[in-house]
């Protein structure tokens, strides 16, 4: 962890002490959501360095759309490894809640007014809150526990390309095409509280695990049009996995989409509305290492489909931006029993020069 912020604070350093070159971007609103990732490419000769804190907070399952309270799970959700040895009928460990921190590093460069190159990676912290109920029925509780998993995530490497007329003036658009490199450990392990009060130290379901272990498409389209004060702004980002992993398996492929409409209030201040939707799907195969009575080693038990409204502060001072946005789910369908996002909030700055 001290050699992340070691990396932070001499890339903050390396911006500040940078000379300043003219930011196309005049106007707050000319930017995108800070949660929409790739949404601008950048003049010739032009570099910027970024920094976004994203935090996600879980509580509660949902299976579809349905809600399920922990008892219901314990005693009616049938366990995928029944009748392997230690192995009850039902899920006799279940999910409480998770928080999910991570902070994105990014470099963009243009060569030319044609492509802009980026370059992001990420440090992720997960911690997971589970409840153990006692033997293989009832509802009993023996006891609760947590587990951690911190590191570096997966890397992404892209490309925007778009002409240059369509850099600058009122309409913007470019195509994204990259790399998402398995930088990240999925093989993280913690101590977890058995429904027979064993403590053994187990390998980490899915969600859990820092990285996808695969060499992944990253691809997309970004489109925007300012009339006034006012931008509207659409983009389409997807992952597509590109074979499975040492341990037998491949995360769900990716798709999602952003309609934003942003207002700039004054030269340094904006604001905007944005819904988004994902589609991720289940994980392909499985980790015969991952086996346990609970919802998050079922590799069924992941991803699905969310629908998302978020609210978002746009500021910009001489080529510094400093925005915040945060979001809550309209609708959800999930491939569960899963936890459901409650809610999510993002901060960031940039600097170009």
């Amino acid at each position: 962890m001290k050699s992340f912020y070691r990396l932070t604070a001499a890339l903050a350093a390396a911006a500040c002490c940078a000379p300043l070159h003219a930011d196309p971007t005049t106007h707050p609103a000319d930017h995108a959501p800070i949660g929409v990732m790739a949404d601008h490419r950048h003049a010739a000769g032009e570099w910027m360095l970024s920094y976004r804190y994203m935090r996600m907070q879980m509580q509660g399952s949902r299976d579809g759309r349905d809600r399920l309270s922990a008892d219901t799970i314990a005693t009616t959700v049938a366990n995928r490894f029944a009748g392997r040895p230690m192995q009850p009928p039902t899920l006799r460990v279940v999910p409480l809640q998770m928080t999910m921190d991570m902070q994105m590093l990014g470099l963009m460069w243009a060569p030319n007014n044609w492509v802009t190159g980026l370059l992001m990676g990420q440090w992720i912290s997960k911690e997971m809150e589970h409840v153990t109920y006692q033997g293989g029925t009832g509802t009993n509780q023996l006891g609760r526990f947590t587990t951690r998993a911190e590191g570096w995530g997966d890397t992404t490497v892209a490309a925007l390309i778009g002409p240059p007329e369509a850099l600058h003036g009122a309409q913007r658009w470019h195509f994204q095409v990259g790399l998402s490199l398995p930088t990240g450990s999925n093989e993280e392990q913690d101590q977890v509280l058995a429904p027979n009060g064993n403590q053994p130290v187990l390998r980490l379901p899915y969600p859990m695990q820092l990285g996808s272990g695969t060499y992944d498409l990253v691809g997309g389209a970004t489109w925007s049009q300012r009339s006034g004060r006012h931008t509207l702004g659409a983009q389409y980002q997807g992952v597509v996995r590109q074979g499975k992993n040492d341990q037998g398996y491949a995360l769900g492929d990716v798709h999602g989409a952003s309609l934003w409409l942003a207002r700039d209030w004054t030269a340094s201040l904006g604001s905007g509305l944005r819904l988004n939707y994902e589609h991720r799907s289940k994980v392909d195969g499985m980790d015969p290492a991952i086996v346990a009575p609970v919802q998050t080693a079922d590799p069924d038990n992941y991803g699905g489909k969310q629908l998302w409204a978020q609210a978002s502060v746009n500021t910009l001072f001489a080529g510094h931006r400093i925005a915040v946005e945060a979001g809550l789910p309209l609708w959800r369908k999930l491939n569960g029993p899963q936890l459901e996002t409650d809610w999510s909030v993002t901060l960031g700055y940039q600097r170009a020069f």
